[in-house]
C-alpha cells in the first residue's frame, strides 16, 4: 500500500492553479487568434464591439463588450493581484528581507532593461508610448511552463519566479497609474478617495464581512472609472484595505472545543455546522476573498480577457519597430535584467540564491519571465488606441511570449539535466549548513 499523500501546502495549490490557468489561457488565445484570421473574423469583431449598458435608476453606464472585459473583469484580476501582493509582503515569501530583496532587484532589472531597449528602438516614433509593454511577466503562463517540467525544477526556483512576478505586477500597476492615465476628473477622484478611505477604515476596524467590501469596491470602481485613472486600479486599492489579521472571536477556542465534543444524532450535526462556521470565521477576510477569487479569475476572467484581446488579424506589414522592440525587450531584456538584478543583489551581499537553485537555472527563470502575455496585452491597450500600432504590439507580444515559453523550457531542461552532477557537492554542503538532508 502506498503511503498517504500529504495535504498540499497553500503555495503548492497556488502553483497548480496558476499552471492550469496558463494552459487554459493558451487554448483560449489560440481560439481567438484563429477566429480573427478566419472567414468568420467579422463575427469576432462584432462580438468585441457589442455595446452593453448597465442601468441603476437614472444612472447609466454603457461600454463595448471589450471595454467591459478590460475595465470591469480585469478589475477583479487586479483585485486578486493586490491581495497576493499584500499577503506575500506581510506573511509570505516577500516577508523575508533577503528573499524580498532578491525578487525586488530582479524585478527592477526585468522592467528597466526591456523598457529601455524598447525606448531606444522607438524613440521619437509613433510607437514611443509602448515602452511599458515589454515590462510585464505573466505569472500563469510562466508557472504553467514550470509545472510541465515537473520535479526537474527545484521548488526554490518556482518560489523565486512567483515572488518575481508578484513584484513585477506591483511595478506594472504603478506604471499604469502614473504613466497611462488620461486627464483627471477631480470630483470623481475625490469621491474615489473618500470611498477608499471608508474601505481602509473598515479594514482597520477589523470588519470581516466581504459584502461590505463588495459594495465599497463597486462604488470605488465606478468613481475610479470616471476619474480618468484606469478602472482596474480600483481592484488594487480595495485589496490594500482588506484585513489579513486573523480575527479572534471571543470564546473562539472554547466554542471550538465544545463543538468538537462527541454527541448523538442532531447534536452531532448541529455541532458540525457550528464547527464549520467557526473555522470559516477563523480565516481573515483577505484569505477568504483570495480563495473565492482564484477559480473565478482562472476559469472566467483571464480566458475571457484572452478571447477579447488575443485575436490579432495578421496582415502584410503587420510587423514593425514596435513588434521588434517588444520581442527584443521580452526575449533579451527580461533575462538580462532579471539575472543582472539578482546577481547584483547577491554580489552586494543583500540577498542570496534560493536553496538548490543555480545561476543557469536563474537564467531559465529570466527567459520565462519574458512571457508577458496578459499584462503586456493589457498595457498595449492603454498605450495604443487601436489600429496598426496596436496590431504590431499584440503580434510582438504573442511572438515573444511563445518563444520565451519554448526557449525557457528548453534551457531549463538542459541545465537541470546537468545540474545534479555539477552541483551535487554544493547541494550537500548547503544541506549541511541548513541542517537538512
Amino acid at each position: 500500500m502506498s503511503p498517504p499523500t500529504p495535504a498540499a501546502s497553500p503555495f503548492a495549490r497556488f502553483v497548480q492553479s496558476e499552471a492550469f490557468a496558463g494552459l487554459l489561457l493558451v487554448c483560449t488565445a489560440l481560439i481567438a487568434f484563429v477566429w480573427a484570421n478566419s472567414p468568420a473574423q467579422g463575427a469576432y469583431q462584432t462580438l468585441r464591439e457589442t455595446y452593453l449598458t448597465l442601468s441603476l435608476g437614472d444612472a447609466r453606464l454603457g461600454l463595448s463588450l471589450e471595454h467591459w472585459v478590460n475595465d470591469g473583469l480585469m478589475a477583479v484580476f487586479f483585485l486578486l493581484v493586490g491581495l497576493e501582493i499584500k499577503r506575500e509582503l506581510l506573511i509570505g515569501e516577500l516577508a523575508s528581507r533577503r528573499r524580498a530583496t532578491l525578487a525586488a532587484c530582479a524585478a527592477a532589472g526585468g522592467m528597466l532593461v526591456p523598457g529601455s531597449l524598447y525606448a531606444l528602438l522607438n524613440a521619437g516614433g509613433p510607437g514611443a508610448a509602448g515602452w511599458g509593454v515589454p515590462m510585464a511577466t505573466d505569472i500563469a503562463f510562466a508557472l504553467g511552463v514550470l509545472a510541465l517540467l515537473g520535479s526537474r525544477i527545484p521548488l526554490g526556483l518556482k518560489v523565486f519566479l512567483t515572488a518575481l512576478a508578484i513584484v513585477d505586477d506591483l511595478g506594472a500597476v504603478l506604471v499604469i497609474a502614473l504613466f497611462y492615465t488620461s486627464d483627471l476628473n477631480l470630483g470623481a477622484l475625490a469621491l474615489a478617495a473618500l470611498t477608499w478611505g471608508a474601505a481602509l477604515l473598515a479594514g482597520r476596524r477589523g470588519v470581516s464581512s466581504l459584502k461590505v467590501y463588495g459594495v465599497l469596491g463597486a462604488l470605488l470602481w465606478v468613481f475610479v472609472l470616471q476619474s480618468g485613472l484606469h478602472a482596474t486600479i480600483a481592484g488594487v486599492l480595495l485589496a490594500l484595505a482588506i484585513p489579513i489579521r486573523r480575527p479572534e472571536p471571543a470564546g473562539y477556542l472554547a466554542s471550538l472545543t465544545d463543538a468538537a465534543r462527541p454527541g448523538r444524532g442532531e447534536q452531532v450535526g448541529a455541532r458540525l455546522r457550528d464547527l464549520e462556521d467557526l473555522l470559516e470565521r477563523a480565516q481573515s477576510p483577505l484569505h477568504r476573498l483570495e480563495h473565492a477569487l482564484h477559480p473565478v479569475v482562472t476559469f472566467a476572467v483571464l480566458p475571457v480577457f484572452a478571447l477579447m484581446n488575443a485575436g490579432v488579424t495578421v496582415t502584410a506589414g503587420g510587423l514593425g519597430t514596435i513588434s521588434l522592440g517588444i520581442v527584443l525587450g521580452l526575449l533579451l531584456g527580461k533575462p538580462l535584467g532579471v539575472v543582472g538584478g539578482a546577481w547584483l543583489a547577491v554580489r552586494l551581499g543583500v540577498a542570496s540564491l534560493p536553496r538548490r537553485v543555480t545561476w543557469p537555472q536563474m537564467v531559465g527563470a529570466g527567459i520565462l519571465a519574458g512571457i508577458g502575455f496578459t499584462m503586456s496585452l493589457f498595457v498595449s491597450n492603454l498605450a495604443f488606441e487601436g489600429g496598426a500600432l496596436l496590431t504590431q504590439a499584440k503580434l510582438g507580444i504573442l511572438i515573444a511570449s511563445v518563444l520565451a515559453a519554448v526557449l525557457g523550457a528548453g534551457w531549463l531542461l538542459v541545465v537541470s539535466r546537468s545540474a545534479p552532477a555539477g552541483a551535487g557537492a554544493a547541494r550537500g554542503i548547503r544541506a549541511k549548513e541548513d541542517g537538512t538532508a
